[in-house]
């Protein structure tokens, strides 16, 4: 069995500098960084680390990037067997402008993710049936995202979906294909349309999703910690005091933590508190994929804090 994780694949091309520049400006920056990103393959890298058997679903161009992309989800542990190399696009680029404040500036070309659509679902949906679980974002045509839930839905998969980059009006069927979502603060209030900053509107916000037909909402507030609801259940799980450095896919990291547990077969509770420990761990170091723990890093950050 594996997790199937079915999104972006980006490289981050990174340049820091004293301070942002501002129109028809050149700077001289200080520093540039080329790391593999992109909120799928975030996720698959994430779990793949934690020891799960991942597979990954998307799609490269035929530049350069490609092949530096496939082989670091390779060298990370993720099967990227059911890739697609398209011949018309450029991979997935992020260019990202950091200043000393950690303010920053990103231009996002989609490039070969923007491409996403039926025949990558039909290629993930071959994955399905020894899928415990299959991981969504936003980084990718909506159409494909929809898709590719309903494919998971009819093989009885449980559908994990992060809804970010946040979309404030995602399609009403979208919901009901979910089995747990977990948006960060801010993308809860573009979701439900008032500001989230506490697990009181986090409560709140959450009632709101699962009356859309949501499962289960876990509202990751940062260093506030995280709340989460089904039905059944309400509970919050204290963030990790951690000395945070770059919080760079440490949402990507959650959604890594929660859903390994899962496939070990842990409790709920246990998955968020999994999922919490990985996005703290995960800020403590600079970059995107370069940041996600090991598994035994993870073991022992876990034990020391038990």
């Amino acid at each position: 069995m594996s997790i199937v994780v079915f999104g972006s694949i980006n490289m981050d091309l990174v340049a820091t500098t004293s301070r942002l520049p501002v129109a028809g400006e050149t700077l001289t920056g200080e520093e540039f960084f080329q790391i593999p990103g992109g909120k799928g393959a975030n996720q698959a890298v994430a779990l793949a680390r934690l020891g799960i058997p991942t597979q990954m679903v998307g799609r490269v161009g035929t530049d350069s990037f490609a092949s530096e992309l496939l082989y670091n989800l390779h060298n990370s542990g993720v099967e990227t067997e059911n890739v697609s190399i398209d011949e018309t696009v450029s991979s997935g680029v992020a260019m990202i402008a950091v200043d000393d404040r950690g303010e920053n500036q990103i231009i996002v070309i989609p490039g070969a993710n923007g491409q996403v659509n039926q025949e990558d679902v039909e290629q993930l949906s071959d994955l399905l049936p020894e899928a415990t679980a299959l991981l969504l974002q936003l980084e990718i045509p909506i159409a494909a995202v929809v898709a590719a839930a309903q494919a998971a839905q009819k093989a009885g998969v449980k559908v994990i979906f992060d809804p970010a980059p946040a979309q404030p009006n995602l399609p009403n069927e979208l919901y009901s294909l979910v089995d747990i979502i977990t948006p960060n603060e801010v993308e809860t209030g573009q979701l439900v349309g008032f500001t989230v900053d506490g697990e009181e509107t986090a409560a709140k916000a959450a009632a709101v999703l699962l009356q859309r037909g949501v499962k289960c909402v876990i509202v990751k507030l940062g260093a506030k910690g995280v709340f989460c609801a089904t039905a059944e259940e309400k509970f919050f799980v204290p963030a990790f005091p951690v000395d945070a450095i770059d919080t760079v896919a440490a949402g990507d990291a959650f959604n890594g933590g929660l859903a390994a547990a899962l496939f070990e077969g842990l409790s709920l509770h246990q998955a968020v508190v999994w999922g919490a420990a990985a996005g703290a761990l995960t800020a403590t170091k600079s970059g995107a994929q370069t940041s996600l723990p090991d598994r035994f890093t993870f073991d022992e950050f876990l034990k020391e804090r038990e």
